[in-house]
């Protein structure tokens, strides 16, 4: 889980090397004027903040592993492929709020799209609401392994 992965990195790798950092430039001596020991501590402030979030996002979030039963209709963790209105594919996978990445087109689940996806099998044709007006798509194929 990539939550799971930066709480690993920043605790063992990312705050060791940042608090080391700070600890060269505090021996550097004048602390009030030293721009990297400023920084550092600046940093400091932000790895320990950012870890104390994913902790507490950790401790009450559940792996979602697909049903068999899931199979064919579209669910959390589907990946789908979509044909818009001009005939265009698109492919898109349904994640939770703190996985969703616009760049690997990984949708949240509260997603407009996500919603009118949910429970709808392949041929289903869905409307979506969106600033621009409704949209319409056609699925086209549903996985709950990666698409390609």
């Amino acid at each position: 889980m990539a939550l799971d992965r930066e709480l690993k990195y920043l605790w063992r790798e990312e705050r060791p090397r940042v608090t080391q950092a700070v600890s060269d430039a505090a021996a550097l001596g004048d602390r009030s004027e030293n721009a990297e020991y400023i920084y550092g501590k600046r940093r400091l402030r932000e790895i320990d903040r950012r870890i104390r979030f994913l902790t507490k996002r950790l401790e009450i979030l559940t792996i979602v592993d697909p049903d068999p039963r899931q199979e064919g209709k579209v669910f959390f963790g589907a990946w789908v492929k979509l044909e818009d209105e001009s005939g265009d594919s698109h492919i898109y996978r349904i994640v939770g709020p703190d996985e969703f990445d616009p760049k690997k087109n990984w949708i949240s689940i509260n997603s407009p799209v996500a919603r009118a996806l949910i429970g709808h099998k392949v041929d289903d044709e869905i409307s979506v609401i969106t600033p621009n007006g409704k949209n319409y798509f056609y699925i086209l194929e549903i996985r709950y392994k990666q698409l390609i």
